[in-house]
């Protein structure tokens, strides 16, 4: 077996190339665990997101194993990627989830109601609908972002008869190098309450007997690669738990959020197990001593890696001296590229030698706006019109930030677990785009 990209990287072996032998000639083809794309495409259409379950499980007990020695729970940010099927595997795999909307809360009770109980409900804009929702469920904590929040929050609580878990949000004014849009640490953000102005505001909600005071929480970011922001965010909090215990509260949990990160240029790095356990050191060791429990919210990193998008080359055109290459998926299927300028490995699914000759060329969808590209000015191996290519890395906000812009159909999705195919969502046809209009 032959690794799409250079062996000994951190890429997990998802997606991968294998010799399959047709009428006596040997074809490298790009398989999902044991599932050749081809016959994905072939059967499903393109474009056509895969999934692969081996890497999934994988990643999870990664996380398992790098934080046993502290009392956790693994909560799946299901803003990641939410489709059900995955949220399934999830939950059959004991993990809790990391919720932003009443949708999403939904979602994870579809899949299982008892998950529930195992859900941290985040976010700046809850509105009272989801609050009540979220108390019927029974979620585990409710991350409060602002005083308005609480104040809401309480008022909710109290006419629902019940008593509403928090930890307050705070903001550690922590830089990570990352994207500014998905920076979230810093004062200038939207996000949590200023770390010096938390503990009068838990003096306020311990006021309130609709409210039970059970932990902090705090996120920096996503897509963070280095684990020293990590640190110097829990070194802060580790502070405000000693100040709050002093106070007379009891704090529980520390719900330390997610944006752990993943390589998706630049192969080589450490492997993912080791680079959970260093990510794991960075959070656990500000927190010796002070006997908690850790909420983790991991989403990129689990699935991430383990999806593609696949798609198939339209046709190949030349403007003076600039090549594209034009495919069938879009901006509306993948709109990373034209949201960050993010950047996605692409491969043949029939792999040519790396001796083969190469070109450089723009890789584009057919939507009409030139922000419709997956790759600029990138070195590809050769291809033909009907060839099949694969996105890879594109199982986190790929289909979650999908739409249905000029018109297009979302793709299917389909989650591969060794030699078994299981159709997770049906490719949309225009009945369904038109259904809900009049």
């Amino acid at each position: 077996m032959i690794r799409a990209s250079n062996p000994g990287d951190g890429r997990p072996p998802a997606f991968s190339y294998r010799n399959v032998k047709r009428s006596d000639v040997s074809q490298r083809l790009l398989h999902c665990d044991q599932v050749s794309l081809e016959e994905l495409a072939q059967r499903f259409g393109t474009p056509l997101y895969v999934y692969s379950a081996s890497t999934i499980r994988d990643r999870v007990r990664a996380f398992k194993q790098a934080f046993r020695k502290i009392p956790n729970t693994v909560c799946y940010s299901v803003k990641a990627n939410s489709n059900l099927g995955i949220l399934l595997l999830l939950a059959r795999m004991g993990c809790g989830f990391d919720v932003v909307s009443g949708g999403e809360l939904e979602r994870v009770q579809r899949v299982s109601r008892s998950a529930a109980k195992r859900v941290v409900f985040s976010g700046v804009g809850k509105t009272q609908d989801e609050m009540r929702a979220a108390l019927k469920a029974g979620v585990l904590l409710f991350n409060v972002e602002s005083q308005s929040e609480l104040r809401a929050l309480a008022e909710c609580a109290t006419r629902a008869k019940k008593k509403a878990r928090i930890a307050l949000r705070v903001n550690p004014d922590v830089p990570a190098e990352t994207h500014p849009y998905i920076s979230t640490g810093l004062h200038q953000h939207k996000f949590g309450i200023p770390i010096e102005r938390a503990r009068s505001l838990y003096v306020r909600a311990s006021e309130n007997k609709s409210l039970e005071i059970a932990g902090i929480s705090v996120h920096i970011g996503s897509q963070i690669t280095d684990v020293k922001p990590f640190s110097a965010t829990m070194e802060r909090v580790a502070e405000l738990i000693r100040a709050l215990r002093a106070d007379g509260h009891e704090i529980k949990y520390i719900d330390a959020g997610g944006g752990l990160g993943i390589a998706y240029e630049n192969q080589g790095g450490p492997g993912f197990a080791e680079q959970v356990a260093s990510y794991a050191d960075a959070l656990t060791r500000p927190l010796k001593g002070l006997k908690v429990h850790l909420l983790l919210e991991p989403g990129r990193c689990i699935v991430g890696p383990a999806g593609a998008l696949l798609t198939r080359l339209l046709y190949k055109k030349t403007n003076g001296e600039k090549k594209f290459l034009v495919v069938d998926a879009a901006m509306n299927d993948l709109l990373r590229p034209s949201l960050y300028r993010a950047y996605h490995e692409i491969v043949p699914v029939h792999s040519s030698s790396p001796n083969n000759p190469r070109e450089t060329v723009d890789v584009v969808g057919p939507i009409c706006e030139t922000g419709d590209f997956f790759a600029r000015d990138r070195e590809l191996p050769i291809t033909q019109e009907g060839d099949l290519l694969a996105l890879l890395d594109a199982g986190a906000y790929g289909m979650v930030l999908a739409s249905n812009y000029n018109t297009r159909p979302r793709p299917a999705e389909v989650l591969v677990d060794g030699k078994s195919v299981k159709l997770i969502r049906r490719r949309e046809t225009m009945a369904d785009l038109v259904r809900n209009e009049t």
